[in-house]
């Protein structure tokens, strides 16, 4: 009979689901810290070839496993993530554990307690296994922004992973966790998952805690799941959702069991299809893929129709509007003083602000701020952020009358697949552009779910959005099982 560490690396070079993990962890015939222990050994084979880890939280991951370990030989109730290793964005907080955002003016900080997501996770028996690599206080679309280097794609390693949670992305794509956690402000979550092929969630507004999240733009934030199917990362939104009293913007609407939310069938549902994700730009094998999807929706039974969303086209400008402005204010906090990066020629208090952001903020981080405080800057103000804020009103009820006769709407996640290093890191436009599809539904405060949808000739994946309203993942959750399963 095979041991039991043996069983534990065959998880991990044949990776199952996150239930029947958890079912051999019940049963016993998988230890929890063999498992744990055989991702490190992945993670020291992997991560100088990817840079997916910033840090790894070891000692804190034996814990948790040998905790899981013994309820389970004493036959005590095991939570839903019992010992299943799940990385963390290095934007969300992990006490004592090194927090940096992607950033130098954070190198060496250790925050004194846990984010309010990273807690949920840590109760429901996740074994925590690091920090995970990302742009630059989550302001990217490929993860080249990192003050660490970028991440490299598992399924081409001279592509990106996507940004700008690339790195949970890719964690999961290369299976150096069973889930990871991201954080998604305009595509952040959405895009990486299609460019590595797994699974990715973008939470209504407020259905997940913010608190403890290291702020980008505080009205667009959201923490959400990264899986390799549809139905674990179902499992996990319904760990880290919930109402919390140290969040403000936290809802209280009650959690749905989104995992048995996800096992009924889409058939009856109504299917929107906007014509305005579909023209110039989008790539055509990205479009066969998305267009082969949505004919796998009306073989499950699905009606699709067209609906039409027409302010799509001021998305990208009023995102990059929005989000600047709450950052440039946001990162005003990062100042030399308090923790982080202090620069030595710190001579005088006006030299140590100027020298501290200067140095530690990377070029990305320097635009946005600069953008921000511009839009936000005495003449300018009703031009720019005001008028921003009217669209993303008129973006919200487009939505909303789409919805009242849809159920769920697709579309391409991003306009191509994943690009090479350095294609557009000398472009910012044409980087931003990469967001086209996904911050519409940022700005409107609705949820959604990226999907693997095919892959084109080249093997890159392709991933399909499926949105739906305000605190509806369950029914985008049954359409994407519904994708997901006529991938085989």
């Amino acid at each position: 009979m095979p041991s039991e560490t043996k069983i534990a690396q065959s998880y991990v070079e044949k990776p199952k689901t996150l239930a029947d993990l958890r079912a051999g962890i019940s049963r016993g015939s998988v230890k929890a810290a063999d498992l744990a222990a055989s991702y490190y050994d992945r993670i020291d084979q992997a991560n100088p070839r990817l840079n997916v880890y910033l840090s790894l939280t070891q000692e804190r991951a034996m814990e948790q496993a040998t905790r899981v370990d013994t309820a389970a030989a004493k036959g005590d109730p095991l939570g839903p993530l019992a010992g299943i290793p799940v990385g963390i964005k290095d934007v969300l907080v992990m006490q004592g554990a090194p927090t940096t955002a992607g950033s130098k003016i954070l190198k060496g900080y250790r925050p004194p307690y846990d984010a309010t997501a990273v807690r949920k996770l840590d109760a429901a028996g996740a074994v925590l296994l690091g920090k995970i690599n990302c742009d630059e206080f989550a302001m990217g679309s490929s993860n080249e922004n990192s003050a660490y280097g970028p991440v490299r794609n598992p399924v081409d390693t001279e592509r990106v992973p996507g940004g700008s949670s690339g790195g949970s992305a890719a964690a999961v794509a290369a299976n150096m966790a069973v889930a990871t956690l991201g954080s998604d402000t305009g595509g952040s979550i959405r895009q990486p998952a299609s460019f590595c092929g797994v699974v990715g969630v973008l939470p209504t507004y407020g259905r997940v805690s913010r608190y403890g999240l290291i702020a980008f733009a505080s009205s667009l934030d959201r923490v959400g799941p990264f899986a390799a199917n549809v139905r674990d990362a179902a499992t996990m939104l319904g760990v880290i959702a919930g109402h919390d009293p140290k969040d403000a913007t936290s809802s209280p609407a009650p959690v749905p069991d989104y995992a048995t939310e996800s096992d009924k069938p889409a058939e009856g549902l109504r299917i929107g299809v906007p014509a305005e994700y579909f023209g110039e730009g989008l790539d055509p094998e990205v479009r066969a893929c998305i267009e082969g999807g949505i004919q796998a929706l009306e073989t499950a039974g699905c009606t699709v129709k067209p609906v039409s969303l027409p302010h799509t086209r001021y998305a990208i400008p009023t995102y990059y509007l929005v989000a600047t402005a709450e950052a440039s204010a946001n990162l005003a906090r990062f100042d030399g003083v308090r923790y982080g990066y202090r620069s030595p020629a710190s001579d005088t208090l006006s030299a140590m602000y100027s020298h501290s952001r200067d140095e530690g903020f990377g070029a990305e981080v320097k635009r946005r701020i600069l953008l921000g405080t511009y839009a936000l800057s005495a003449g300018y103000y009703d031009a720019y952020y005001l008028k921003a804020q009217q669209v993303r009103r008129l973006l919200a009820e487009e939505f909303l009358r789409a919805f009242a006769k849809v159920d769920a709407i697709v579309t391409p996640t991003a306009p191509t697949p994943a690009f090479k290093l350095g294609e557009k890191s000398g472009d910012p436009l044409a980087m931003y552009l990469a967001d086209i599809y996904t911050v519409t539904a940022s700005l409107a405060g609705i949820c959604g779910v990226t999907v693997p949808c095919g892959v084109t000739k080249a093997g890159l994946p392709v991933g399909m959005q499926v949105l739906a309203a305000h605190l509806n993942e369950s029914t985008a959750f049954r359409v994407a099982r519904a994708v997901e399963a006529a991938q085989g």
